[in-house]
């Protein structure tokens, strides 16, 4: 875990609390309930084999949320999941990190403060973010959950190499196929 020396970060109000986890896992419920994209203004941008792609306007700006529908066959949930979470792996497969470290842990909920900074294509400037996550295994519903959003941080101050993403927002929801050790099944019309 990286230190920071100046300012100290208030947890309250910015950890990520059970029912936002909640939520999320509700989320998923109503994607896969049919109609529900309509009634929320999503549009089908994509839909593939073992894929669905969502979008709506984001009230008041230019910009979209996303909701993504995915299935993988060849990585159990648990390994993907991991994946997710390792900072120090990410730095390692991932070219574009230039920081990934995880600032700050709230002792009380698990959540985390992580400083990102990747590399954008030329000639768009590398963008960095700070953020809280926490995640969840579920396994009397059979969930993973993690979720982030942007937090402002004292001890992390905007550096000019980078434009510090404000807004960001991600919510992961992992239902296996069956286990969460187990790879999905290529055959199946649920993978």
């Amino acid at each position: 875990m990286a230190a920071v020396g100046t300012g100290a970060f208030v947890w309250e109000g910015q950890r990520i609390e059970e029912e936002e986890l909640r939520r999320s896992a509700q989320e998923l419920q109503q994607l896969e309930a049919p109609g529900e994209q309509r009634e929320q203004r999503w549009e089908l941008v994509m839909e593939r084999e073992r894929f669905r792609l969502w979008r709506r306007p984001i009230p008041g700006s230019a910009l979209y949320q996303y909701r993504v529908f995915g299935s993988y066959t060849d990585v159990t949930p648990r390994q993907f999941f991991n994946v997710q979470l390792d900072t120090e792996y990410r730095k390692k497969w991932d070219s574009l990190v230039l920081k990934l470290d995880v600032v700050e842990r709230d002792p009380a909920t698990g959540s985390e403060v992580i400083h990102w900074a990747t590399q954008f294509p030329y000639p768009m400037y590398s963008r960095d973010y700070v953020y809280v996550r926490r995640y969840t295994v579920d396994s009397d519903r059979n969930l993973m959950v993690l979720v982030s959003r942007a937090v402002e941080h004292p001890g992390i101050p905007e550096d000019p190499e980078y434009v510090r993403v404000r807004s960001y927002e991600s919510h992961m929801v992992i239902r296996p196929h069956r286990s969460f050790d187990e790879v999905g099944n290529p055959k199946s019309p649920k993978s």
